[in-house]
């Protein structure tokens, strides 16, 4: 068994660097870190490394390329390549941040943002570009961008910049660095067959690291999965929404007209939502991702394509709205929540149609998940007037609203018991949960699925469902919904023989 370097210090790096890390925190390398790194440090190689979103990635390629650096040549030594431009932004600023005692000047350059500003950084000589293919495939076509002195070419996230069709980009930029003179280093958490064509043309005896997938995954996440209807899932959703701490994360969804339905439904039923999709323009994707970041919104509604590069600090729930096609995509979705050593939860909503997915899923990573139970509105009830009991408890500025009260409300409340008058304000602060629904009566199915009709007729329709409607027209998973209670029998207050709304009349 080889011995890893267990701390930083072990490694061969320069001072200002060593500096560097130190003042940012860096103390124990990752697994992909730890392994890499030794590598990269040595003797000029290609490499591949393999190893999931949020593993370390960034510092085992950024530190030896820092390391290979000239600060006192203005020109492009280093060029990475991301699939995305919060990635490409995020990784320049790590460059810069872990540079910054060499002076080292990274420059993001990404499309949807103007070309004067990337030429001007171009102009004063940055020595690394990181940069989405399409931009730097223009960058090149007008003669802005040079890679006469480029020594090491990162392609990081390889996988996600083929599956988002810019393999020929990528291909159009590798054949522009001069022959044999750059080291290329790919970084991808899969090898499918079209990452690998890449790596045989452009890589030469390429030295290769692989994280296991247990360890590919965040060591402090919890894997919950739930059992449900599909027409129940926006039910379920809201539930474990309400049944948490404090929420902010992000939810997965196949498509983007199911993501669409769902954020409104969210919407109707007053969450703070926003969506992240493959159609939205760079500045509505800007905005859409500051509000999260500041936590003006906290629920992120995403695609898996609108998703890719997506880095947001302090993310604590992830949620699959249902389980991703390709289960490779499940490694990446999760390891957005449980960073730098904090918790995590990562909840998979699934059919049980689809509850095949869930072995497959714990053999491919090597781990277990943990089945669920979907919390019940008496649940989430008890645990929200617990959290107000600590805060009422606290409570010592009530003086001013007992002067306010007056003779209506002391003569009101004389004859109550105080049992009463607290349940009469739980009542006022939270109307959704002791309305007259039908409180638990109908909550839960033994096997756990969501039963209320209200809640059923207001659910979107499925996966795989994309049916054009016109205008006052039924969705399509609202009359399917209604169809299938039927014939399950599972809806009393919904059989058109026992109980029919004209005999109700």
């Amino acid at each position: 068994m080889k011995n890893f370097p267990q701390n930083f210090n072990d490694l061969n790096l320069s001072a200002p660097v060593l500096q560097a890390i130190t003042e940012l925190g860096f103390e124990k390398p990752s697994q992909i870190q730890a392994e890499a790194l030794p590598i990269l440090l040595g003797e000029p190689t290609d490499f591949i490394g393999l190893a999931a979103t949020g593993t370390g990635k960034t510092a085992a390629f950024s530190l030896p390329l820092l390391e290979r650096l000239d600060p006192s040549r203005r020109e492009v030594q280093a060029l990475v390549l991301c699939p995305t431009r919060e990635l490409a932004i995020q990784v320049a600023g790590q460059i810069e941040l872990m540079g910054r005692h060499l002076k080292i000047k990274a420059l993001p350059v990404y499309g949807g943002a103007g070309y004067g500003d990337q030429i001007h950084g171009l102009k004063r000589g940055a020595q690394v570009v990181v940069g989405t293919p399409g931009r730097l495939v223009d960058h090149l076509s007008r003669g802005t961008l040079s890679l006469d002195g480029v020594t090491t070419v990162v392609l990081d996230e390889a996988d996600e910049m083929i599956s988002m069709g810019f393999k020929e980009d990528l291909t159009s930029i590798l054949s522009a660095v001069p022959e044999g003179q750059a080291n290329i280093w790919l970084f991808s958490a899969t090898m499918s067959p079209e990452v690998r064509n890449v790596a045989d043309e452009y890589l030469r005896d390429p030295a290769q690291v692989q994280v296991n997938r247990t360890e590919m995954l965040p060591e402090n996440i919890e894997q919950i999965f739930y059992v449900t209807q599909e027409s129940n899932k926006p039910e379920v959703l809201c539930k474990l929404i309400d049944a948490a701490d404090d929420f902010y994360g992000l939810v997965f969804f196949q498509t983007k007209a199911l993501l669409m339905d769902v954020a409104q439904f969210l919407n109707q039923r007053g969450y703070s939502v926003d969506c992240l999709h493959g159609d939205m323009d760079q500045q509505a994707r800007e905005r859409t991702m500051k509000a999260f970041r500041e936590r003006k919104v906290t629920m992120l509604l995403c695609t898996d394509v609108a998703s890719r590069g997506l880095d947001v600090k302090d993310i604590t729930h992830v949620i699959n709205y249902s389980i991703p096609r390709e289960l490779d995509n499940y490694v990446h979705r999760i390891g957005r929540t449980a960073r730098s050593g904090k918790s995590g939860y990562a909840m998979s909503l699934v059919t049980g149609s689809a509850r095949g997915l869930i072995s497959r899923i714990e053999r491919m990573t090597k781990s277990r998940m943990r089945e669920g139970k979907i919390p019940t509105r008496r649940d989430i009830a008890s645990k929200k007037v617990g959290k107000v009991f600590a805060a009422f408890n606290a409570e010592s500025n009530y003086a001013r609203a007992v002067e306010l009260m007056g003779a209506e409300w002391r003569d009101a409340i004389s004859d109550l018991a105080p049992d009463e008058i607290a349940g009469r304000f739980l009542t006022l602060m939270f109307p959704d949960l002791f309305n007259d629904r039908g409180g638990d009566q109908g909550d839960e199915h033994p096997r756990g699925e969501v039963l209320r009709t209200a809640d059923r007729r207001e659910s979107p329709r499925g996966d795989r469902q994309d049916v054009r409607r016109g205008p006052g027209k039924p969705r399509f998973w609202e009359r399917k919904g209604e169809r299938r209670g039927e014939r399950q029998g599972g809806y009393p207050d919904r059989h058109p023989r026992q109980h029919s709304h004209k005999n109700a009349r």
